[in-house]
């Protein structure tokens, strides 16, 4: 009889890469060494343990036989959380993971990416191809959701316990504080420096690489999402039934074919 994988995937301590900018980034492992590697690299708010290990997307990786490099993003997990909106633009995100495969020594790598980790793996494998030969991008928008989120309204109740008026911001905060030990300062300087200027899909100048999208049919962003893939030349789609924006990644129709889609190539 053929062995199941186990129910849950342990987290390792974390092995820390440096940033350029002196940021540590937190980084985690499984699986054979020799094994073809998938980046996974979550959404804002979350971490490498919430979008990946508790979803059981690690273990369906390891047990159809991928190495998985896991990450937390600037300002989430264990890695570092600069509290200067500078310390978050897209050239950081990007740098931060083009690091960390060289330092594990890895070139074309396999990309699964959710959320804010969906837009960063559409710029790396823009910005870097060599780096990323196939990529899921999953609830990724072609605008900038974080714009939504009133900073200075954020910013009192994170300073001084101020009552946040207004909607859209009241339930960012409820998702930076959902995840133990986030750094709610550094999650609103992560909104701040997001809107610099360097963080949108661009549709007219897609990744090249075959790219699936997949995106929850309760989510505001599906049809963005689907415009992407279809400006993308390689790209598909996959509606997650019944799924928000929030709890795609713990879908199996998600898990089924983010696997199945990294193992084509």
């Amino acid at each position: 009889m053929e062995a199941r994988p186990p129910a849950r995937t342990e987290m390792p301590a974390p092995q820390y890469v440096m940033a350029a900018d002196g940021t540590r980034i937190a980084t985690y492992v499984w699986g054979d060494d020799d094994a073809p590697t998938v980046l996974c690299v979550h959404g804002f708010a979350s971490s490498c343990r919430d979008n990946w290990v508790d979803t059981g997307m690690v273990r369906d990786l390891t047990a159809a036989g991928f190495r998985v490099v896991g990450v937390d993003q600037r300002g989430h997990g264990a890695s570092g959380t600069p509290h200067e909106a500078s310390a978050y633009r897209m050239s950081k995100f990007v740098g931060d993971l083009i690091t960390v495969l060289d330092t594990y020594l890895l070139d074309g790598v396999r990309y699964l990416g959710y959320s804010l980790g969906g837009r960063v793996g559409w710029q790396l494998a823009v910005q870097a191809p060599e780096h990323v030969s196939r990529a899921v991008l999953g609830g990724i928008p072609d605008g900038r959701p974080l714009a939504r989120l009133q900073i200075d309204q954020a910013r009192a109740y994170a300073d001084h316990g101020t009552p946040v008026d207004d909607p859209v911001t009241r339930n960012y905060v409820a998702l930076a504080e959902r995840v133990q030990g986030n750094d709610l300062r550094a999650l609103i300087a992560l909104a701040e420096g997001m809107r610099l200027g360097d963080a949108d899909p661009d549709p007219a100048d897609p990744p090249r690489q075959p790219v699936l999208f997949a995106t929850g049919t309760e989510d505001a962003i599906i049809e963005q999402s689907r415009g992407l893939a279809q400006a993308t030349p390689t790209g598909t789609f996959v509606e997650v039934p019944g799924r928000h924006h929030f709890n795609t990644p713990g879908s199996r129709v998600f898990r089924q074919a983010a696997t199945e889609f990294l193992a084509a190539g």
